[in-house]
């Protein structure tokens, strides 16, 4: 396995597992300026399309032995809130993988997407057509945290072989990373906590987590996951989302986590490129998948397949 193509590449995780696994990534899609544009700087030997992929012409992208798509999770993930006429959309861009898959009959597949995916009313219709196509699925819930990433983060994944049979991929278990190692305490924008017109649920989310871990931890600012203790500095922090979520919290004072911790705890390297949009760059790795889980992925269909 050596080239791949990236549907819905976005920030560029799953290129950027790609690169680390020493597979080339040929040819990146995606409907977003912003995101291309950036995945563009990141990684400036693939080719670029800025589309909406339903429209693609898969004769036009080059041939390759892995397609790798992460479709929009908007309309899949229970954190999107009311149901809008969007979500039907987003649903509905899982079945470009399968026109490509149909055009070109990759060797492997690999997609990635929120567990829900799989609760998705036409995700067994989806299956069989890549089925009928040839391929046998095997798909996992894996968590990025088991493959190092300082952040609990659960995905589907769904292996594409052309075997006759599904393969077999031992989940990944790399000691968990403390987001404490990608934390920066002389960067950022503090304030004292107990300022004026602070909430009183934020109040009695630090008192919880002074009680429970002391001086320093991270908590979500917005949201209710992780309770009102929030999280020891020692553990994976919690699922980043698309916008800025979780707060640090040193003695008296707290600030939200910089785009920079974000990256870090997404598994991205320090030094790759981000929009300069505070909001653009949480919104896209909010929806990234973390390079780590990707090369782990992509080994593992290197190795068992």
């Amino acid at each position: 396995m050596r080239t791949a193509i990236d549907l819905f590449a976005g920030l560029g995780g799953n290129t950027e597992g790609a690169r680390r696994a020493a597979v080339r990534v040929l040819w990146a899609g995606n409907h977003s300026r912003t995101a291309v544009d950036t995945h563009a700087a990141n990684h400036p030997g693939a080719m670029h399309v800025c589309q909406d992929l339903h429209q693609a012409d898969w004769t036009q992208v080059p041939a390759h032995d892995l397609l790798i798509a992460s479709p929009a999770c908007t309309g899949h993930t229970p954190a999107r809130g009311k149901e809008q006429p969007h979500h039907d959309a987003a649903r509905s861009t899982a079945w470009a993988v399968v026109s490509a898959a149909e055009c070109h009959r990759p060797p492997f597949l690999l997609v990635e997407n929120v567990p829900a995916f799989a609760n998705w009313q036409l995700y067994g219709a989806w299956c069989a057509a890549l089925i009928t196509l040839g391929y046998a699925l095997s798909p996992v819930v894996w968590d990025a945290a088991d493959c190092g990433v300082p952040q609990h983060r659960k995905r589907i994944l769904i292996f594409g072989t052309r075997t006759k049979h599904p393969i077999e991929l031992p989940t990944p278990a790399a000691p968990h990373r403390a987001i404490r190692d990608v934390l920066d305490f002389a960067a950022g924008s503090w304030s004292v906590i107990d300022r004026p017109g602070r909430s009183a649920r934020t109040l009695a989310r630090v008192r919880a987590g002074r009680r429970q871990y002391g001086d320093r931890f991270v908590m979500p600012y917005y949201g209710s996951g992780s309770g009102l203790t929030g999280r020891s500095l020692d553990r994976p922090i919690g699922t980043i989302t698309t916008r800025a979520r979780w707060a640090l919290v040193d003695g008296h004072r707290m600030r939200m986590l910089t785009s920079g911790e974000n990256c870090a705890a997404m598994g991205f390297s320090r030094s790759y490129q981000l929009p300069e949009s505070q909001a653009k760059a949480l919104f896209m790795l909010g929806n990234a998948n973390p390079p780590p889980l990707a090369e782990y992925a992509i080994n593992a269909i290197r190795r068992h397949a």
